[in-house]
């Protein structure tokens, strides 16, 4: 590492992990052990290619997990329409697997180095990427200093810097200037996050806006579509989407509440963390509820409750299929889901007060009447009384934030045509020849 005006604690981070290769190598054991690892492709989290480098330009592009991978699915068609290949890392496995399906041809997944040195020139040395791509707040210092030696333009797109971060930020200036002088371009999703970079040393920043809102609404498989809603028809139903522990029991106790009041409900569950699904089924067959899972291939025909979808990659079937959504994360003090697909197909949506990773979201969506806040488990079950007892108020409010999510959009635009002096650098440096 070039000493240059590299600060002493970010030159102890990098030395550190280099000694430190023994512990991480230990990490990802244990995560392998606990299933957060594919146990096959293990050697890509170390840099460790599982695939060969194709030939001519290649972004790299990298989403931490789901959502972020996800965001970037609009800017990765869009690149490699124009010639490029896109290698598209993630850190985790269902975001993997959920990429396996969504990528467009020219693009392809890894799993993402972790920031070490080491581990990091072997994916550099392997990938060769002519410019990176970095969605929301993945700043990882190795990586930004290794990119910058490389002289390989890193540009953050969609990026977030709430309030509590910058304040973490300030409290080292000039790991913070240090870092973000080496970021070549931030779009930041509001003019309040943009201030914040600013501030904070990137040198060029730009609002950008929301790659979220551009995000194509998940697909459905049309056979499973049919044939679950031909199970359910006539049924009162509504979705606990992307829930985290305890929302479950606050699902479990809405359907109690409300189950005389909708004979045949049915609520389904789609926790965030499909693993989950047989302490869930569980702890609702103890609550009296009749319990079907999807990953054992159950049914949510009429002799079920509650039905636990735990399986990956299929919320777009429940999000068609139920009226009412409500986000999880937002109970449970996580930050937020992301409310935009559902909202998006048609649902009327339903969250908690923790928020925070979601906030301007949600706030469009507030705006204009397309969501609504529940409190706790009570307000919860009052909000869904409320939908269920009044379809044509339920249809208006979906309306109304599908509406809103179209209106909001334009950032995958506004993101490319920032990127394109940077490809018409690498066609001036002749790296690029389309």
């Amino acid at each position: 590492m070039r000493r240059g005006n590299v600060p002493a604690l970010l030159r102890a981070y990098h030395y550190g992990l280099i000694a430190g290769e023994p512990a991480l190598a230990g990490l990802l054991a244990w995560r392998r052990q606990r299933g957060k690892e594919d146990p096959v492709r293990l050697p890509e989290r170390t840099g460790r290619p599982g695939k060969p480098r194709p030939a001519g330009p290649l972004v790299w592009a990298h989403g931490a997990s789901i959502g972020e991978a996800l965001s970037l699915i609009g800017l990765v068609e869009r690149l490699t329409r124009r010639g490029f290949t896109v290698l598209v890392t993630s850190g985790t496995r269902t975001s993997a697997e959920l990429l396996a399906r969504r990528l467009p041809r020219g693009a392809l997944h890894q799993f993402a180095p972790l920031d070490a040195p080491r581990y990091l020139a072997r994916f550099l040395d392997h990938w060769q990427p002519d410019l990176a791509l970095v969605a929301e707040s993945e700043l990882w210092p190795n990586t930004i200093l290794a990119l910058h030696e490389r002289e390989v333009p890193l540009i953050l797109v969609n990026g977030r810097m709430s309030e509590r971060s910058a304040r973490g930020w300030a409290r080292t200036p000039t790991v913070a200037r240090a870092l973000l002088s080496r970021i070549a371009l931030c779009l930041a999703q509001t003019q309040d996050e943009a201030e914040r970079f600013a501030r904070l040393g990137a040198p060029r920043v730009e609002l950008g806006g929301n790659l979220k809102f551009d995000a194509e609404a998940p697909p459905a498989d049309p056979e499973p579509l049919r044939q679950l809603a031909g199970v359910m028809a006539g049924r009162p139903v509504w979705l606990a989407a992307s829930t985290h522990p305890g929302e479950e029991a606050a699902a479990t106790a809405a359907h109690r509440a409300l189950a005389r009041r909708y004979p045949g409900l049915l609520t389904i569950v789609v926790p965030r963390h499909p693993d989950r699904g047989p302490a869930i089924a569980a702890d609702a067959v103890s609550a009296g509820l009749r319990v079907g899972r999807r990953s054992t291939g159950g049914q949510p025909h009429d002799k079920v409750d509650l039905y636990v979808a735990d399986t990956v990659g299929e919320l777009g079937l429940f999000y068609r299929l139920c009226p009412v959504v409500f986000v999880g994360g937002s109970l449970a003090r996580h930050g937020g889901q992301n409310p935009i697909e559902p909202a998006r197909l048609g649902a009327a949506i339903l969250y908690g007060p923790h928020v925070r990773n979601f906030a301007p979201v949600y706030g469009t969506l507030d705006r204009a009447g397309g969501a609504r806040i529940v409190r706790d488990g009570q307000e919860l079950i009052a909000a869904i009384d409320q939908l269920l007892a009044d379809p044509a108020g339920r249809r208006a409010m979906a309306r109304a934030g599908a509406a809103a999510i179209e209106s909001a959009g334009g950032a995958t635009d506004r993101a490319m045509a920032a990127i394109e002096p940077f490809i018409c650098q690498l066609k001036i440096a002749g790296r690029f020849a389309s």
